[in-house]
Order: structure tokens, then C-alpha cells, then sequence
């Protein structure tokens, strides 16, 4: 069980931890509207960034890998409705669409990945 709680926090905290570093040296405001590059771009890194969370989570807890990272997805996926639902006709809300369209299922995307290196390997 610790196992388990401690691989899906450090899922989110990847996760959580470069889209903070992303917006902070960028000096971009998350909730305010952006250049399209500049979306599309940071669209990408979250994508990368939740699967690589998904992955860490699935790897570290060493069983019901994929169940792992569909923790990690509904955590990305709370946090961006909370934001969401807590900012209403506030500002852009391109960041939560993004975190609950396609950096969510990412994060699902990473512990399919880990399942697919672990089969790999037991051929």
C-alpha cells in the first residue's frame, strides 16, 4: 500500500513539478491567453511529462502497473477540473483543456508503456 501511494505521488509530482518550472522560466501565465507556438509547444511537454509520470508510477510500484498511472491520469485530471470550475470566464482556459483532453490520458499512455516493456521482456 505505501508502495503503491508513493508511486503515484511521484507521478503527480513529476507531472505537477515541470508544468511550475515550464510556466515560471517561461514567465507565462497558465490562465492567461498565449501565443499558439507557445501553446502548442507546452501542450507537447505536458503530453511527455504525464506519460513520463504514468511510467514512473507504474514502474516504482512494481505491480497493477497500468492501474497506477490511471491514478496519476485522475489526479491530472481533478486538478485541471478543479482549476477549471474554480476560474469560471476567468482568464484562458486552454491549460485545464489541455491537462483533462490529452495530458490525462497521456499519463494513461506511459503505464501502457511500462506493461508493453514489461511483456518485452518476459518473451
Amino acid at each position: 500500500m505505501v508502495r503503491s501511494v508513493i508511486a503515484v505521488a511521484v507521478g503527480c509530482v513529476v507531472f505537477s513539478a515541470s508544468a511550475l518550472a515550464l510556466f515560471r522560466i517561461s514567465g507565462q501565465d497558465p490562465h492567461s491567453p498565449a501565443d499558439v507556438s507557445f501553446m502548442a509547444a507546452s501542450v507537447a511537454y505536458g503530453i511527455f511529462f504525464a506519460a513520463l509520470a504514468g511510467f514512473l508510477a507504474a514502474w516504482l510500484a512494481k505491480r497493477w502497473e497500468f492501474e497506477h498511472s490511471l491514478a496519476v491520469a485522475c489526479l491530472i485530471a481533478v486538478g485541471g477540473a478543479i482549476s477549471l470550475l474554480t476560474r469560471p470566464a476567468q482568464g484562458a482556459m486552454w491549460t485545464q483543456l489541455a491537462a483533462l483532453l490529452v495530458m490525462a490520458p497521456s499519463a494513461m499512455l506511459g503505464g501502457y508503456m511500462r506493461l508493453r516493456q514489461i511483456r518485452a521482456v518476459k518473451k
